[in-house]
């Protein structure tokens, strides 16, 4: 646990999701916007096509952190979001900010990304409690 301080860097997430693989988790999310469903429908709407709920980019910023920490919990998770996402290669990177104990348990403030093309298209913020005895 002492190994984890400030300005670790957490082993980035590189992955690439499809357009059914958005469409099966808006299904499950109970999303109501079509625009996750389909490029058709998305280009409707005014957009270049399909498009990730934002709730699937926090997963992916999550499993990130819970690939590096599997016995963390993650006690918060906020985001902004910069950009649309969509459908293809991506990247989650992230680095601890801050380190502090707190009644027995190691907790650390990170900032995460999730990158697509080069651009931020999600920035957050998220804390992860570890207890040091695990």
């Amino acid at each position: 646990m002492s190994a984890i301080d400030i300005g670790h860097e957490i082993p980035s997430l590189a992955i690439t999701v499809d357009g059914d693989q958005v469409r099966r988790f808006a299904i499950a999310a109970k999303m109501p916007g079509k625009r996750f469903y389909s490029d058709e429908v998305a280009r409707k709407e005014g957009l270049k096509g399909q498009i990730f709920p934002g709730n699937m980019s926090m997963a992916l910023l999550a499993r990130m952190i819970h690939d590096w920490q599997p016995k963390g919990r993650i006690a918060k998770l906020g985001v902004t979001f910069r950009g649309v996402v969509y459908p293809g290669d991506i990247v989650c990177s992230g680095f601890v900010t801050d380190r502090r104990e707190i009644d027995g348990e190691v907790e650390l403030e990170c900032d995460v990304i999730l990158e697509q093309d080069g651009e931020r298209r999600v920035t957050g913020l998220a804390v992860l409690r570890l207890d040091p005895r695990a």
